[in-house]
């Protein structure tokens, strides 16, 4: 059976964690690194070799995301870090960077899709629980994705992997309040499993949704969740 936790209930459960210096986000990005190279061996054999495409966001997802592409890069793969806000998380590009990632912007339709062109995996840093309130992409991040998406769709294009939930849904009640979305094949959850993967219309863009364990579980135990399933 899977429980289902609202964004507040997964923050409550972090706050002791965070407080107590834990390196949340280090399990989080170790856990999300791992899934990305099952899904690069499903697709292309071992990680090096294989691109992968990092669309980051300012919030801790984007941080989750450079951490696991400085892991990724560090191993032989091909990362390159797109921006969709003017600040990212500065030790996590800082880590990314220097393992061998670079970044690329995208300034139009034509360099989103070279920067696409190519890769095994694109991963969905952009927006997290934070932006529960409201999920729809906008700016830059509005603007790649629109790019991209087509080619994404495509028969042969890379897979989506989503960093805790895609970019566009809220976490909580499942709804999409704009159908620009990038639709995952796999979804990397951190924690607790968000409500709204388990919920129509969401469930149907998080493709397999994959849980990490951060430490969260005792403090998740004590919580009743917003659903089972």
């Amino acid at each position: 059976m899977m429980h289902g936790y609202s964004a507040a209930q997964i923050r409550g459960a972090e706050a002791p964690h965070l407080l107590a210096g834990e390196p949340l986000m280090a399990r989080a990005a170790h856990g999300l690194a791992g899934e990305i190279r099952s899904v690069l061996r499903s697709r292309s054999g071992p990680g090096a070799g294989a691109r992968v495409v990092l669309l980051v966001g300012s919030g801790n997802n984007g941080g989750d995301a450079l951490f696991a592409g400085a892991e990724l890069a560090a191993d032989g793969v091909d990362v390159a870090i797109v921006p969709t806000a003017d600040s990212l998380h500065v030790d996590g590009l800082a880590a990314a960077l220097a393992a061998g990632a670079v970044i690329q912007h995208v300034v139009g339709t034509e360099t989103a899709c070279a920067v696409v062109e190519g890769a095994d995996v694109v991963v969905d840093g952009i927006l997290g629980t934070g932006a529960a309130a409201s999920p729809a992409l906008r700016g830059a991040a509005r603007t790649v994705v629109q790019a991209i998406l087509p080619f994404v769709l495509a028969p042969e294009g890379p897979a989506v992997v989503a960093v805790d939930l895609p970019s566009g849904i809220n976490p909580d009640d499942g709804t999409v309040p704009d159908p620009l979305v990038l639709p995952a094949n796999v979804t990397v959850t951190f924690g607790g499993c968000k409500a709204g993967l388990l919920l129509e219309p969401a469930r149907g863009l998080a493709g397999s949704v994959r849980l990490v364990d951060i430490g969260l579980g005792p403090d998740l135990a004590r919580m009743e969740p917003l659903l089972r399933q």
